[in-house]
């Protein structure tokens, strides 16, 4: 892919580290600062990101440029909390996508759900990290609070770690950074700054506490670095995420609740909405305790909400939903109308 670059006399680098309108590249020749100018700033999803290989400009020039990035393997997505439609990349040619949940405060299940349909879609192998081990002495406790996480993610890899408990979980999760790219992400005070040192065998990321109150801790990455791990791999550490809006992500809510859609397939329907049809396989789940409510409850926000953000972008979506809410609207009205019959 990058021949052509090449050809050009530019040489091939990573992006370690973007602020600014500046970006830290790492070539043959060792770390060059350059600005990305030249890289379609305009549009959120094609701006430079850390991960990315580019083309950058050879020694001599000042400034030095990043003329391109090349095609993107993977690329982990969220919505912007602007009201445009925006999506905002965090990190480009990931391999794993790390999604750290301390254990020090109440698991939201449905966050470490929000969290795996974006990594799933982003085409990364997730992994969730289930920090602070050390909190949560109880081995019955633990026990139970790793199978309510395995629950909620079908397929991913959950690994319990403390970073201060003699490195415990910290071989498996470094055997499983050593096989590429690997992004760390979650809410702040998740504790990655210290599992990012921990993985680093150093005191690279700030560390500060958290509130006994509520776990939550301040910020204490502001930008997205790509570290080398000394075991093989690389790392990059993201700051502490507090909205995690889907974009585009339909199919990676399926893997999220793939239980769900195989039991649709047992659906009389094959639009089922798994609301009130008759003939629902999985309302029939839900009623013999095969599949939590919660999860379903979960499946259908998630499922809303990623339908509201493409809608925005297509035309064609924003008129079947039109279609839907007055077929809805038609269906309660009627029903009110028998209601009020039958009164009379």
């Amino acid at each position: 892919m990058f021949s052509p670059y090449g050809a050009q006399g530019l040489l091939p680098g990573r992006v370690v580290r973007v602020d600014r309108g500046q970006c830290d590249v790492v070539t043959a020749d060792g770390t060059v600062r350059a600005d990305t100018a030249f890289v379609t700033p305009h549009d959120p999803l094609r701006v430079v990101c850390t991960g990315d290989w580019v083309a950058v400009d050879p020694a001599g020039g000042v400034p030095r440029y990043v003329r391109a990035y090349l095609p993107r393997r993977t690329a982990f997505v969220r919505s912007t909390s602007s009201k445009r439609s925006e999506g905002q990349i965090l990190a480009a040619n990931v391999d794993h996508a790390v999604v750290a949940v301390s254990l020090a405060v109440e698991l939201d299940l449905a966050r470490i759900e929000r969290f795996l349909a974006l990594a799933w879609e982003s085409g990364a192998q997730p992994v969730v990290v289930l920090t602070k081990a050390d909190l949560v002495p109880d081995a019955a406790t633990r026990a139970h609070l790793v199978r309510d996480v395995e629950t909620s993610a079908p397929g991913v890899p959950v690994v319990t770690v403390s970073a201060l408990n003699g490195g415990e979980g910290l071989d498996v999760l470094a055997a499983i950074a050593s096989g590429g790219t690997s992004v760390l992400l979650g809410q702040s005070g998740a504790g990655k700054s210290t599992l990012a040192n921990a993985l680093l065998g150093e005191d690279v990321m700030d560390v500060r506490a958290t509130r006994d109150a509520d776990g939550k801790g301040r910020h204490t990455t502001t930008t997205r670095n790509l570290l080398v791990l000394p075991g093989g791999g690389v790392l990059i550490d993201t700051p502490g995420l507090r909205g995690v809006g889907l974009w585009d992500a339909g199919t990676g809510v399926g893997q999220v609740f793939a239980e769900i859609e195989e039991f649709s397939e047992g659906c009389r329907f094959h639009d089922c909405a798994h609301e009130s049809e008759p003939g629902c396989a999985v309302l029939e789940a839900v009623e013999t305790g095969e599949l939590p409510q919660r999860r379903l409850d979960s499946y259908r926000k998630l499922l809303r909400e990623n339908q509201y953000i493409v809608a925005k972008t297509d035309a064609r979506l924003r008129a079947e939903m039109r279609r839907d809410w007055k077929r809805k609207g038609a269906i309660g009205r009627a029903a009110m109308e028998a209601k009020r019959g039958r009164l009379r």
